[in-house]
């Protein structure tokens, strides 16, 4: 009985065992990726994998350690209306879309989604992918003219689907399909290219049925040709021995061309009539298209004038600061340069001084220290050119040059006016003496002492003296008998 139970225990823990198993067995539908997510191994590098990604498989999730969860392939279909798109002629277009895109089942894109994408819902999605599309299709826009997205419209798809499939496998998604339903703008670009187009056909269509025309035209003339021929030569086989027949066979053949004649005069003149309105409208179509074509040329070449100026003026604004700058510069080196300068005319001055003040230092400790006598020492130095100036001052003097007018008689002084004048002239110049006076110092004894006034001896009346007068009071004494 023991051993039964302890069958029964062993079985149903077998069982329940292999419906664990069982339960955590997993298999991945055909529309949806089963991302397994906690200790799933590691890379290449050693570094711990994120995610391990299953699509159209089946496989075992450990319990604790793994747990899983389905991104679900469903297609989203995302309506991208783009507005005020700028294109790279700068003229903003509308440009209404729509995209279909779902996560892709690319091992490398797959993971992207399951990093990135791993829980949210197809709305939370939808979102995100339409912010990339949005983004990517306003760069693309930008890089192409109008006249290649309306026209080549392969070349845009193409390259639209370049760089947002490039950008949404960056998080996992995939681009299944674009649709462009239509493109416009504000300015009217569009219209303007579609209504030369339009034009374009119906003149080509126009010239086509012309063409036409003027083919069936001619074909039915050379029918008519042919059958007059064949009638003529049937007529004329017909009446060779009937002569009375003839004539009434020939009136009646002239009567019958006469109709005819008529009849393809009033066919030519309506060909030409409306020949004639055809190409008037053909004209008036080219003509519309020429003014559009006209005011587009003007649109762009105003534009590139206009970038010029702007681009002129700002070289102008910078060559203005650029010379500002340099004139600041100059300016500043002007001023530095006056610095250094009156900085070195400074410095040279007080060595000078310096030097100076040495020098009379030397000469007061000459003078044993009394500033007095190294005053007179200085003056006593300089008394020689002092003396020099002196003389300097009546040696350019041209005394024989000079007329005095004399009449012989003395002055109070027992003095001629002759000799008076030149004692005057020399007596202008300071004495030795008083200069020295002057100077606060006295002459040497050796050089004399100043006279008494009692030891003056006065001049005669018949020969005035003049003392330590040069000769050139007797050459002026010379002179007196002519004067």
């Amino acid at each position: 009985m023991e051993s039964l139970i302890l069958v029964c225990v062993i079985v149903v823990l077998l069982f329940s065992l292999l419906v664990l198993i069982l339960s955590r067995y997993k298999k991945c539908p055909s529309d949806k990726v089963m991302v397994i997510y906690g200790k799933v191994g590691s890379n290449k590098d050693g570094s711990a994998r994120s995610a391990r990604c299953i699509h159209g498989g089946a496989a075992f999730v450990w319990p604790v350690f793994q747990s899983y969860e389905f991104l679900d392939l469903t297609p989203l279909s995302i309506s991208v209306d783009l507005e005020n798109a700028l294109s790279r002629q700068n003229i903003r277009i509308n440009v209404p879309s729509r995209f279909t895109v779902g996560i892709s089942t690319e091992p490398g894109v797959m993971q992207n989604a399951a990093e990135r994408m791993l829980g949210l819902k197809l709305a939370e999605i939808q979102e995100l992918a339409k912010d990339i599309i949005l983004g990517q299709l306003r760069l693309v826009i930008a890089t192409m003219d109008i006249e290649e997205i309306n026209s080549d419209r392969d070349k845009f798809l193409e390259a639209v689907s370049r760089n947002v499939e490039g950008e949404l496998k960056k998080i996992g998604l995939r681009l299944i399909n674009v649709n462009v339903t239509d493109i416009s703008d504000e300015s009217g670009y569009i219209a303007a290219l579609g209504k030369e187009a339009a034009a374009k056909a119906i003149n080509d269509a126009k010239k086509s049925v012309a063409e036409k025309e003027r083919d069936g035209s001619i074909g039915e003339a050379q029918a008519h040709r042919d059958q007059r021929v064949q009638v003529a030569q049937a007529n004329s086989l017909a009446i060779q021995g009937e002569n009375n027949a003839q004539v009434e066979i020939s009136m009646s053949n002239a009567t019958r061309r006469e109709k005819e004649a008529e009849a393809m005069r009033i066919a030519t003149s309506a060909e030409k009539v409306q020949a004639a309105r055809a190409l008037e409208e053909a004209y008036a179509a080219e003509q519309k298209a020429e003014s559009a074509r006209y005011a587009r040329e003007k649109a762009t070449q105003e534009a590139d004038v206009i970038a010029k100026t702007e681009i002129e003026k700002r070289k102008k604004e910078l060559e203005a600061e650029a010379e500002a700058e340099q004139i600041r510069r100059r300016a500043r080196g002007e001023a530095d340069a006056i610095l250094a300068k009156m900085q070195a005319e400074a410095t040279g001055m007080q060595a000078m001084l310096t030097k100076q003040a040495e020098g009379l230092r030397d000469i007061v400790t000459a003078a044993g220290g009394n500033a007095n006598d190294a005053l007179r020492l200085m003056l006593a130095d300089k008394m020689e050119n002092l003396l020099k100036i002196q003389v300097e001052a009546v040696k350019n003097i041209k005394i024989d040059k000079v007329t005095v007018w004399d009449n012989g008689a003395n002055g109070q002084d027992g003095k001629t006016a002759t000799a008076g004048f030149v004692s005057g002239l020399m007596k202008s110049i300071p004495p030795m003496n008083e200069l020295f006076d002057m100077a606060g110092m006295k002459l040497p004894e050796y050089l004399g002492t100043e006279k008494s006034d009692a030891s003056e001896i006065p001049a005669t009346a018949d020969a005035p003296q003049v003392p330590e007068a040069p000769k050139a009071p007797d050459a002026l004494a010379a002179d007196k008998p002519k004067a």
